[in-house]
């Protein structure tokens, strides 16, 4: 009856699956499910507590029970299943503690199922020796038919590892043959309808290249797995083997990625998808993912503590590193040559405004008027360069993003712009005027400041508007500072007022009153009023609400 209901469920798991939609393995699905691994990396430690929780449970469980006895048996066994995928230094600790309290009540059966989980765990994380002298202290007639699969099993896992992985390659032929023996054995106590079974059968397809028949049987194991398992990620991996196997390098990525999803989700430290696919990405060219998941595999692995696993991690994580070492220095140096070449643009521009500028005090030593609103016009222009140099000079002590860079340089040529336009009318308007012997309104422009109250309004326009963009929180971060009653209320889309103003220049660095009051046309008094008043309103004393406002992001 067992035999005819796993043969039934079998079948059904079969069927279900044909109507199962396949995935399309195409780009935008890859994307995808590398957007999923990479969340799921960043949720690892959120994974981590659920299992550590149930660990603490089972720890909080364990310590009214009484020493050697079978409840302690059967937490340490739990404890195990937890630790053998997490970390391999406690899964070891409590199989050895069961392995003890199986000998204190001298039960053969408990003892020799401890030493073959232990041996397959050693074979894992390639205690080869260990493994083997573990397996040989059982003696395989005093264990049961469950026992004696397990038993040939963990032979398969040490002496596949030791064949695999062995430089010897005479030895390694010898390997083989051992493991064919237990392939053998094992295959005659297991029934076709077990899992175990189509596992070891999709192996020997996958090993003697019958790739189609070996995807078939993975499509029934795979219909019975639930992503986010660590049965899934096995099952996933496998199937990445075979495609690995013919070459197909879009499906092993498929594969490998949602091995790896499952495998982090499902806390499994012992990681070989993650590592496999940073070399296929690697391979490809795709040094930035490649490093980030070589690097996250290397701390899951170091955590686990697999020695072998490690070894090939740390293969990997130099070439890779290297690498991306090379493509950072690479881009460094692209870094550099911009960052010249915009120096050289910007002395460019200051010498053709120098020239610019030359040729206009030429022009304007004709009249008197002239010359004074020339002289006027430069020194805005002066004062706009040096507000921008401090900026810049700022933003570079500040180690700012380069956002801030290519804003402010963008003000400065628009303002440098219109600025140089507005002198080219002001020159061609003066020179007509002067052709037409128009003296009198010469005279007049000449002693009005209109002109310079509206040039300012419209530096501060430009100023408000940049800080802004740049800062687009200010406001409410300065509030946040500030007594609930003494808050600046400020709508959205609204210009500076004087006193925010004033902690805006602070922000960028300028804090002498006297260049405060030169750029505002405030006197130093009113800027000492105004930042009074405004360090009143707060609850900070002066040198804390000075770092909070250099703080603001």
């Amino acid at each position: 009856k067992y035999t005819q209901m796993k043969t039934i469920s079998f079948l059904l798991a079969f069927i279900l699956y044909l109507f199962i939609p396949k995935v399309l393995f195409a780009n935008d699905n890859l994307l995808d499910l590398n957007k999923l691994l990479e969340e799921c990396i960043d949720k690892t430690q959120s994974y981590n507590e659920i299992r550590e929780k149930r660990i603490r449970e089972l720890m909080f469980t364990k310590q009214g029970l009484k020493p050697f006895s079978n409840e302690e048996y059967n937490v340490n066994g739990k404890l195990f299943n937890e630790y053998k995928s997490y970390q391999s230094d406690s899964a070891i600790h409590y199989l050895n503690q069961n392995i003890r309290i199986a000998q204190f009540q001298k039960d053969k059966s408990k003892e020799y199922a401890c030493k073959t989980d232990l041996a397959y765990l050693f074979g894992s994380i390639a205690m080869y020796k260990e493994a083997i002298d573990l397996l040989e202290s059982i003696n395989p007639t005093l264990i049961t038919e469950i026992q004696t699969i397990n038993y040939h099993y963990a032979y398969l896992k040490v002496y596949g590892e030791i064949a695999y992985y062995t430089q010897d390659k005479s030895a390694s032929v010898e390997y083989w043959k051992i493991y064919n023996n237990h392939l053998f054995s094992v295959k005659k106590l297991l029934s076709v309808d077990d899992d175990l079974f189509h596992e070891l059968m999709e192996d020997s397809l996958r090993n003697t290249k019958n790739f189609d028949k070996a995807l078939k049987i993975n499509d029934l194991l795979l219909a019975k797995t639930k992503q986010g398992t660590h049965e899934y990620a096995k099952t996933t991996f496998r199937r990445a083997l075979i495609y690995i196997y013919n070459g197909d390098k879009i499906n092993q990525q498929y594969y490998l990625t949602l091995s790896a999803i499952s495998d982090i989700q499902s806390t499994v430290n012992d990681q070989a998808s993650i590592m496999l696919l940073a070399s296929l990405l690697f391979e490809q060219g795709n040094i930035d993912l490649a490093y980030k998941y070589i690097r996250f595999s290397w701390e899951a692995t170091q955590f686990y503590n697999a020695k072998l696993r490690s070894l090939q991690n740390s293969t990997i994580l130099s070439i890779v590193d290297k690498t991306y070492q090379s493509k950072i220095e690479s881009q460094n140096t692209k870094l550099l040559l911009y960052l010249l070449l915009i120096s050289s643009l910007v002395i460019l521009l200051l010498v053709s405004l120098l020239i610019i500028y030359r040729q206009k005090q030429k022009i304007s030593y004709a009249k008197i008027e002239l010359q004074n609103a020339n002289v006027e016009l430069v020194k805005l222009n002066n004062n706009l360069k040096i507000l921008n140099d401090n900026l810049f000079i700022a933003n570079n002590s500040l180690n700012e993003s380069s956002h801030i860079k290519e804003v402010y340089i963008g003000r400065f040529i628009e303002l440098s712009s219109i600025y140089i336009n507005k002198i080219d009318d002001f020159r061609k308007k003066i020179n007509n005027s002067i052709k037409a012997g128009k003296i009198k309104e010469i005279d007049l422009m000449s002693q009005s400041q209109d002109i310079m109250d509206e040039e300012f309004a419209e530096l501060y326009t430009y100023f408000d508007n940049a800080f802004l963009q740049l800062f687009p929180n200010f406001v409410e971060q300065v509030n946040e500072l500030l007594n609930i009653e003494s808050r600046f209320d400020i709508k959205k889309g609204d210009l500076l007022i004087p006193e925010l103003r004033i902690i805006a220049l602070m922000r960028l660095g300028i804090n002498e009153g006297n260049k405060i009051s030169h750029f505002l046309r405030y006197s130093l008094t009113t800027v000492y009023n105004f930042r009074t008043k405004t360090k009143n309103r707060t609850y900070l004393n002066k040198d804390e609400f000075d770092k909070k406002i250099m703080e603001i992001k």
